[in-house]
């Protein structure tokens, strides 16, 4: 009888507790009593195990300054430095949901993990000279007490990218405004290539430009797992959830010219829980968008891109899903340990992967080629009819791939593996 009655008493505090939510009321201490109720009861109640209340647990907080949509790589880092610049520990209270709690469709875990400072916009030249400073210290930034340090297996072996003679002048541009940044950058003409690498096949290529420093590839994952962990220690709370929805209020003002404008700000998120038709309702001063290649339509859920065309909440965020597939195989004669992150004339591209004679790279299709992003499958003869013809071209080593993949099947070639990317 008694147990009964505790546990009609727990069901009306779960109706309780979702007519407040729905209401947009406030119950911050929940958690809290709920807690002491429970320990209470256990101390009254035979057999320590029972647990007839409501878990809260899953449930993001009621209300967060920040809500930070997507928690890869770049949300976390988002997360870190919000809580690493507070004045006051626990000053921002920071909320990162991520739908994927696996990360097997993250843009993190699927990237092959390269960093260079060769860009045409000092902006991104800034960032990635900033980046690679992390990188190299990163236990410096990412340490946790009693966790072991991290091993990024950082490569700084430099990327190679090629010119033909169309695009040498604007490589030499580009080059001229990464050194004004402070990045080491040298430009090769087709001899000095050729001394320098003797496996590429200059033919074709005017120019190349290659990075000197602080360039190379990383394993994506070790510093997914490195923030995910320094940020819990920091205090960020984390939620597998999807954001299905902003509510925002609006406030109407006139310019100094008599124009009168409406403001919009979020002031609530709605959280649909992993797994069921559940959603919880976050407050919020600031919402960031770090969805990567999905940010587009988290944009269109604040309205961004829905209002008249040709004005500012007409425009659409310009980022979609693209998918690009990553192909690895092995070349015995492949170029050696010194072979930096090849970028081609025709957009294939390679690195090396490990010390095995291991390499991985790809092309980017044309429009007309682009495949539907809807699903992770690898298509395989792209890499047979695409990639391998610009790679062998370049690297002579690699057209002995052409037996391996001839001994295997035709809709599977002999290579060690693939997997599909998003950009």
């Amino acid at each position: 009888m008694f147990r009964g009655a505790v546990q009609l008493c727990a069901s009306r505090g779960h109706l309780v507790r979702g007519l407040s939510t729905l209401r947009g009321g406030s119950t911050l201490d929940w958690a809290g009593k709920v807690s002491e109720i429970k320990k209470k009861m256990q101390s009254i109640l035979p057999g320590g195990a029972w647990n007839p209340l409501y878990d809260t647990s899953h449930l993001p907080p009621e209300q967060s300054d920040v809500v930070i949509v997507g928690g890869g790589v770049l949300g976390l880092s988002v997360a870190y430095w919000l809580k690493r610049l507070e004045k006051q520990r626990g000053a921002i209270r920071v909320l990162v949901v991520e739908r994927d709690p696996t990360y097997s469709q993250a843009s993190t875990g699927l990237s092959v993990g390269g960093i260079h400072q060769q860009f045409s916009l000092p902006e991104n030249v800034q960032l990635s000279l900033f980046s690679v400073d992390f990188l190299r210290n990163i236990n410096d930034y990412l340490a946790v007490v009693n966790g072991p340090p991290l091993d990024l297996q950082f490569n700084p072996s430099g990327y190679l990218f090629l010119a033909s003679e169309e695009g040498a002048a604007i490589m030499e541009n580009n080059v001229k405004v990464q050194r004004q940044e402070g990045a080491k950058v040298c430009l090769m003409s087709p001899e000095q290539l050729q001394n320098k690498f003797p496996w590429i096949n200059t033919e074709g290529v005017a120019l190349a430009s290659y990075g000197l420093e602080g360039e190379g590839w990383f394993d994506p994952r070790c510093l997914l797992q490195g923030l995910w962990r320094k940020v819990q220690a920091m205090g960020v709370h984390f939620c597998h959830g999807e954001v299905t929805r902003f509510v925002s209020s609006s406030n109407h003002m006139e310019t100094m010219s008599g124009e009168e404008v409406t403001l919009r700000r979020i002031r609530e998120v709605h959280v649909k829980m992993d797994h069921s038709v559940e959603y919880q309702p976050v407050e919020c001063a600031i919402v960031i968008n770090a969805a990567g290649a999905w940010s587009g339509r988290i944009a269109e859920l604040a309205g961004i891109g829905r209002g008249l065309p040709g004005t500012l909440q007409g425009t659409k965020l310009p980022v979609e899903p693209r998918k690009r597939y990553v192909y690895l195989w092995h070349c015995p004669q492949g170029p050696g340990l010194e072979s930096p992150l090849v970028a081609d004339t025709s957009g294939a591209y390679f690195r090396r992967d490990g010390l095995g004679n291991n390499y991985l790279g790809g092309c980017s299709p044309t429009e007309e080629e682009e495949p539907d992003p809807g699903n992770l499958e690898v298509d395989h003869d792209f890499f047979q009819n695409k990639v391998w013809p610009r790679l062998a071209q370049r690297i002579p080593a690699f057209k002995s791939l052409k037996a391996s993949v001839a001994m295997g099947s035709s809709r599977r070639p002999r290579w060690d593996g693939q997997w599909p990317r998003w950009c």
